[in-house]
């Protein structure tokens, strides 16, 4: 039977056990792991500079041909230790080849944490005779844990989304798994080796053994400050909505003042261009190449989108859309909501307690088509802001993210205080104000979650633009 891969890799972290699991996965006949072939200060191990005569140099130019000499000249199935601070290059690799095997190694991150201050306290990062050990206590620091954490959460998100991608499965393997020798012969037989171990090696210990009490000088201090992080991501607001692109045809530009304008759609678009009309000719229809070379022709140029409050830019899109008078009617949603709610085709002038029942009945759809129950696509006109912004950053990141009541003081630090100021105009939200009630914030926020943790908006009436009235 052909092997199932051709090597292997361990994508771990400092202070995760990798050592152990190494020595471990060293006693499997068959299994040979080499170490961290791709340590920025080393190769392999301390103090090494090649392993199969690859050296440093050659490694940083060409670091797969190491690969590739590992396995030439190792017998069985070889592979080694991948770090996130290791060559990323050999991480994109191995992630996308399926004749790689991936073992993931991870460790409750508080326990890494604190190893890893007590390791660099000591400077003993691995322990083979216990006689040997250093002691120290870690000092907890919450910011410094923070950044910790999220390194570490991102690496591990990063290589579940390539092998989402990639349609690939990885053994998963905690620190406390890897003292289970049956759990080793599992990781054996998954890379394909023959061989069994019947008990774990003894080369390598267990540096701190100690409760994380002992371990930690300042450890009633580590209890407050962890109660404040969310371990179970209960905060998380769930995103159903479908990824968006930068949608850059849609982008304005003007030569003189350099100024590009990202438009979200559904907020006070037409605003803007009429205020850049007013200064010079339009640049619009760009495609990647055309943006490119004017980006490239305007150095110095200035960047910015608009948001609006999610109140008004539903409003706008049920005024624009939904209403029997709107400019761009949506025939298909209408009839939903008339299917669907029971909403009956309404026009601006009708009553505003049903015209209040129209709106929640329209949020009530917008909320569904987000989380994806509904048939229907997902409108750029109502999708969430957020989307959008995170869209732009595809191709590139607006200098400035401006709210719309906040334009004219954004304009001035863009472009300086003589630049004319933007006119009023029509920002489509006429009629808003007689029957925006509790329900309506209520039915937006539930709609738009993330625009709002995002963003930071609070209730529409305190943040209502200047010229609502």
């Amino acid at each position: 039977m052909a092997a199932r891969f051709d090597y292997f890799v361990v994508l771990a972290d400092m202070r995760t056990g990798s050592n152990l699991l190494q020595a471990a996965l060293n006693g499997l006949d068959g299994i040979t792991c080499h170490g961290e072939l791709f340590n920025p200060h080393f190769v392999g191990g301390p103090k090494k500079t090649s392993m199969f005569g690859v050296g440093f140099a050659e490694r940083d130019k060409a670091p797969l041909a190491l690969i590739s000499a590992m396995r030439g000249q190792t017998g069985g199935c070889a592979g080694f230790r991948l770090f996130s601070d290791h060559d990323r290059r050999v991480r994109d690799h191995c992630l996308g080849d399926e004749r790689c095997g991936k073992i993931v190694l991870t460790r409750d991150p508080v326990e890494a944490y604190v190893s890893q201050k007590i390791a660099v306290q000591t400077d003993q990062w691995r322990l083979s005779d216990v006689s040997d050990r250093r002691s120290a206590q870690a000092r907890f620091d919450a910011d410094d844990f923070a950044i910790f954490l999220d390194a570490r959460m991102a690496f591990q998100l990063e290589i579940s989304r390539a092998l989402q991608l990639s349609g690939q499965t990885a053994f998963c393997v905690t620190y406390d798994d890897i003292q289970d020798v049956e759990v080793i012969n599992g990781i054996g037989q998954f890379l394909g080796a023959e061989g069994r171990l019947k008990r774990m090696p003894s080369a390598i210990k267990k540096q701190n053994p100690s409760p994380l009490e002992a371990k930690v000088s300042n450890f009633d201090e580590m209890e407050a400050a962890l109660a404040g992080f969310d371990r179970f991501d209960l905060s998380r607001v769930p995103n159903f909505e479908p990824k968006r692109g930068a949608r850059i045809p849609g982008f304005v530009g003007l030569d003189d003042p350099a100024l590009l304008f990202l438009p979200v759609p559904g907020t006070a678009v037409s605003r803007v261009t009429s205020w850049m009309a007013d200064m010079g000719p339009l640049v619009d229809g760009f495609t990647q190449k055309t943006l490119r070379q004017w980006k490239r022709g305007h150095p110095g140029h200035a960047s910015f989108t608009t948001i609006s409050h999610p109140v008004v830019r539903a409003w706008r899109g049920y005024r624009r859309h939904i209403l029997t008078d709107g400019p761009q009617p949506f025939p298909v949603v209408r009839q939903r909501l008339a299917d669907r709610y029971d909403v009956p085709e309404l026009s601006s002038d009708a009553d505003t307690d049903v015209l209040r029942r129209g709106f929640l009945a329209f949020l009530g759809f917008v909320r569904a088509n987000l989380s994806g129950q509904t048939s229907l696509g997902v409108a750029p006109e109502w999708a969430t802001q957020t989307s959008h912004v995170t869209g732009f950053a595809h191709f590139m990141v607006p200098d400035r993210v401006v709210r719309e009541d906040e334009f004219e003081s954004a304009v001035a630090q863009m472009l300086g205080p003589e630049a004319g100021a933007a006119p009023p105009g029509d920002l489509g939200i006429g009629g808003l104000t007689s029957l925006y009630d509790a329900s309506v914030e209520k039915a937006v926020r539930l709609a738009y979650p993330r625009d709002y943790m995002m963003f930071g908006f609070g209730d529409w009436p305190a943040s209502r633009s200047p010229h609502a009235a």
